[in-house]
């Protein structure tokens, strides 16, 4: 419940897309919703982003295939996509810049199987990995059956983040490093990180972390 914004004990067994416009509708009655019941489908993807100023990632990590092409639309009508993962008690923050890195020249998943997509995509948005040591209860992640907890605290810090760069994209405010640059935070160990990762995950440092990731998400080994 946690990872969701509107999961309360009297929301339970409502559709969630329609706790969350309700909840819209509350702050501000004049806000203009287009609903997606069935979630962004590929077939949709112009639609959804027709007069689309900035596209924020609020998809499952896990659904890889149709984020890939939202982004990939990003680019090509040139709408800057942002992006943030809660990891640990913080999180890992990824901005792409229509006129500069793709998503798919970033995390270059085109080709791999399934298994290494998604150790690419993990690796790629936690290069700096600030959490790893604080793991308490790693039986609780298990990637074959696409299951992997997170916390209230790291969930808030991605909506701050990314409510933030909303308000810098869009008036044009500050200072905003695209990709290959991405942003980590973490509150447990009052860690900051900026990392540089040219080529994306064909940078040495990311091929190495690949290397350790790549056999987790074959069920070779453990979390």
């Amino acid at each position: 419940m946690n990872r969701q914004a509107g999961a309360f004990m009297s929301t339970m067994g409502r559709a969630k897309l329609e706790v969350v416009a309700e909840q819209a509708r509350d702050i501000n009655p004049e806000v203009e919703l287009e609903l997606f019941p069935r979630g962004v489908q590929e077939e949709d993807i112009d639609r959804f982003l027709e007069g689309v100023d900035l596209y924020i990632d609020g998809l499952d990590f896990f659904a890889l295939a149709i984020r890939r092409k939202v982004f990939a639309a990003c680019q090509a009508k040139g709408i800057p996509a942002i992006t943030a993962a809660p990891l640990g008690m913080g999180m890992s923050f990824l901005y792409f810049d229509p006129k500069g890195m793709s998503f798919e020249q970033y995390f270059r998943m085109e080709g791999q199987p399934e298994y290494e997509q998604y150790a690419r995509f993990a690796v790629g948005l936690s290069p700096a990995m600030l959490n790893r040591h604080y793991l308490v209860a790693p039986q609780a992640v298990n990637l074959q059956e696409k299951r992997g907890p997170s916390t209230p605290m790291a969930i808030k810090l991605c909506a701050g983040f990314l409510g933030t760069a909303v308000l810098k994209l869009l008036l044009g405010r500050g200072e905003l490093p695209a990709a290959p640059w991405s942003l980590h935070f973490d509150a447990y160990q009052l860690k900051f990180k900026r990392c540089w990762r040219p080529g994306g995950n064909a940078h040495p440092m990311q091929r190495l972390l690949l290397h350790f990731m790549r056999p987790i998400f074959q069920g070779r080994k453990k979390v």
